[in-house]
């Protein structure tokens, strides 16, 4: 398979590593000024982007002049950003994600189907660490899993807590975010009950799981006709022997 690789930085060098252990080709890879080469790019079999919201546009005119279906793990995007890429889903396959790691697709999954049931009995608080480098806040994953518990966002989202703010209300999830030293990303949610409190923790050890959980759902996604995906949708809609394939 031959890729284009748009975001350089420690995670797309990652990816490049992981792609090549399968034998792929990169046929570039854009960062910067050079981001500039999406206009003349010929085509290739898939393009993986982890970069900057500001990339989305030279992404869109490549995708759509060479019709290469697009992965995209960059984070820090507004609703119309998202938009775009829902848009771009008529024309090829498009997978956004967050996050490319398998727990954090399944802990989704879980908030998704209990999240009602929690709700009823409990009040959530989100915290988020990452390492000092990270720019964003809160991070793409808890913005993630926040609106896998409430998709109809019912809940204000307080985005931490000074001063004398008086008693928490039920209709609160605060999202907190910790920056600092190398900490690849770990993501606790925590329901608070009467007497009693529930947590649920995702700790990655490397960012190497994103790179190759990434690769993986790209392998899946080059199969897939044109639409907009989520890596559930491509996680477990495939069949287990073609997931064991990989």
């Amino acid at each position: 398979m031959k890729l284009v690789l748009t975001g350089y930085g420690k995670m797309g060098r990652m990816i490049e590593e992981e792609a090549q252990k399968r034998g792929w080709e990169v046929l570039a890879a854009l960062d910067g000024p050079d981001l500039g080469r999406l206009e003349t790019l010929l085509g290739a079999d898939l393009v993986i982007d982890f970069s900057h919201p500001d990339t989305l546009g030279p992404l869109e005119g490549y995708v759509r002049r060479t019709k290469t279906p697009l992965l995209s793990g960059t984070t820090g995007y507004s609703e119309a950003h998202l938009e775009r890429l829902r848009q771009l889903g008529s024309v090829v396959p498009v997978l956004y994600s967050a996050n490319y790691s398998l727990g954090i697709a399944l802990l989704r999954r879980m908030l998704e189907q209990f999240g009602p049931a929690l709700l009823e009995s409990f009040e959530p608080e989100l915290v988020e660490k990452h390492h000092r480098q990270k720019a964003d806040a809160p991070s793409g994953t808890a913005l993630l899993l926040a609106d896998a518990l409430d998709p109809a966002h019912q809940l204000r989202r307080i985005c931490g807590r000074e001063g004398f703010c008086g008693e928490r209300g039920r209709d609160e999830m605060g999202l907190f975010s910790v920056r600092g030293g190398t900490v690849a990303g770990e993501h606790t949610l925590y329901f608070f009950g009467q007497d009693e409190t529930l947590s649920l923790t995702h700790s990655a050890a490397s960012r190497r799981i994103f790179a190759a959980g990434a690769v993986k759902a790209a392998a899946l996604l080059v199969k897939r006709s044109p639409g907009f995906y989520t890596l559930d949708e491509i996680l477990f809609s495939t069949s287990e022997k073609e997931r064991t394939d990989l």
